[in-house]
């Protein structure tokens, strides 16, 4: 008995250490998982159009290069212009900025401008570090080329081979337990497929509201500060409120106070109408967490993964709410036919409102 528990342990240890040891490559193939589940919607419907599958999957990649690279065509050169224009014209707007009386007030206090002009020359010398920074962003999440192209081979293959692959594996399984992994695979699938759908549609509605607003108030670089606002509104609950901070700096210096006031009235209002009708409508019910878990899922996916951690810790969360639910519903079900089961066994003549009386000596028979 002693030699099986120390056998069992010896297994167990040696197993969590060999997970240990491969824990890279776990984390490709989720990664792989989760994009190729994103992707699958625009590939089926590429699919359906006629177009082979291999060629489908292979135009939706092209597509998102194409976006990522227009989107930093977009942001990267007139953000690197215009950080060298701003360090040189901030000095005006700060003496605009003192004709408002109340700035100036505050200004007399607490000396800001002072401190403006000091961030303002070293803005030119923190364009690199800013661009260190975006770069450990993007490419520190996959540490190197090849990690990238190993995750878009393995959701090639998942997308080509994946249907098949999990036929395979659910023919292994007794009828009932696959009619639960069905249920619980469609759930983490629509669960995916829907928060990205939704995240999209959100950036989108997020970044031509704030390019609309900042065109219209005249502040230079209204596209890219959309594009950023949009990229921070894919980060929920605190994303939209950082990205309208950062967007209300800049429109604070070309203009203030009115600008400012309409940006930050424009903020709140798109804040309560995507709160309360945009995310309900576009996400369904296929991504409906508590934000309370929400909020842990944010930390702990930025913990592990950094930014990328907190874009996908949502759909992370509902997968694992997906597992629980079905766990849940199985007991509940187990305890329903136990009870059940238990009931039927029960014979009504050995009830004791229906036992036989004993019989009495001395009484008449």
């Amino acid at each position: 008995m002693v030699a099986k528990v120390v056998l069992v342990a010896a297994l167990v240890v040696a197993g969590l250490y060999s997970v240990y040891l491969i824990r890279d490559v776990i984390g490709l193939v989720l990664i792989s998982v989760f994009f190729a589940l994103a992707i699958a919607p625009p590939v089926e419907r590429l699919d359906e159009l006629g177009l082979p599958r291999w060629l489908a999957i292979l135009v939706v990649y092209l597509a998102i290069a194409a976006a990522i690279v227009g989107i930093g065509l977009l942001i990267v050169p007139p953000l690197v212009e215009g950080i060298d224009g701003l360090s040189e014209d901030i000095p005006s707007y700060v003496e605009d900025l003192r004709q408002n009386e109340t700035f100036r007030e505050y200004d007399d206090r607490y000396d800001i401008t002072s401190s403006i002009e000091e961030q303002a020359a070293e803005l030119p010398s923190r364009l690199g570090d800013a661009a260190g920074t975006l770069r450990d962003v993007t490419v520190g999440v996959f540490s190197s080329f090849v990690q990238l192209f190993s995750i878009l081979v393995i959701t090639f293959f998942l997308m080509i081979e994946g249907k098949r692959l999990l036929a395979f594996f659910y023919r292994q399984l007794p009828p009932e337990r696959e009619k639960r992994l069905h249920v619980v695979a469609d759930d983490i699938s629509d669960a995916i497929s829907g928060y990205v759908f939704g995240a999209f549609v959100i950036a989108i509605l997020a970044g031509g509201i704030t390019f609309i607003t900042l065109s219209a108030l005249s502040v230079p670089f209204a596209l890219p500060l959309a594009i950023i606002f949009g990229f921070f509104c894919l980060i929920p609950l605190v994303g939209a409120t950082i990205g309208g901070i950062l967007v209300a700096i800049v429109v604070a210096f070309t203009s203030f106070p009115v600008g400012l006031l309409i940006w930050v009235a424009v903020l709140v209002v798109y804040q309560q109408v995507e709160n309360n009708l945009i995310v309900p409508k576009v996400y369904g019910t296929v991504v409906r967490i508590h934000p309370l878990a929400v909020i842990i899922a944010i930390l702990i996916g930025a913990t592990l993964l950094g930014v990328l951690g907190a874009l996908i810790a949502i759909p992370a969360a509902a997968a694992v709410q997906a597992v629980v639910r079905d766990f849940w519903e199985y007991s509940d079900r187990n305890l329903g036919r136990l009870a059940a089961s238990a009931a039927a066994n029960i014979d009504p003549e050995d009830e004791p409102g229906d036992a036989a009386l004993p019989d009495v000596p001395g009484t008449a028979s």
